[in-house]
């Protein structure tokens, strides 16, 4: 015989799971993600001095950064990963600027971002670029 104290826990426990595996993939979704870059990904441009991230949210400054790397250089088919360092680091509202001592060279170079949200978050991501 059915026990109808169990079938109404049982309905419970699937509408609350069925809740929360819904309400998932909206939580995820609230998270800051990139939405513009300068250069952009893939992008190929004229000796930058300053590179721009825009997030959709605004992000916890001290807890955030960037690096960037050259990964190859016109010339030399060997070329090791060089870190750039020496650029300044600024936030302005969503946007993360990264300024540049000086232009950069003709090469090819990665650009690797983590900011943690309001929310505590961290997120993470990265992309390619070439200077001509």
């Amino acid at each position: 015989m059915i026990n109808p104290m169990e079938t109404s826990m049982t309905r419970t426990f699937l509408s609350l799971a069925a809740a929360v595996a819904i309400a998932l993939p909206g939580i995820a979704a609230a998270h800051s993600k990139l939405v513009s870059s300068s250069p952009a990904a893939n992008a190929t441009v004229s000796k930058p001095v300053k590179l721009s991230l825009t997030f959709s949210e605004t992000f916890l400054a001290p807890l955030s950064g960037a690096d960037l790397v050259m990964t190859a250089m016109p010339g030399m088919a060997d070329h090791p990963p060089m870190p750039i360092k020496g650029f300044k680091t600024s936030v302005e509202g969503k946007t993360m600027v990264l300024t540049l001592p000086r232009a950069l060279p003709a090469g090819t170079y990665n650009l690797k971002w983590h900011i943690v949200g309001a929310d505590q978050h961290k997120m993470e991501g990265g992309y390619s670029f070439t200077v001509k």
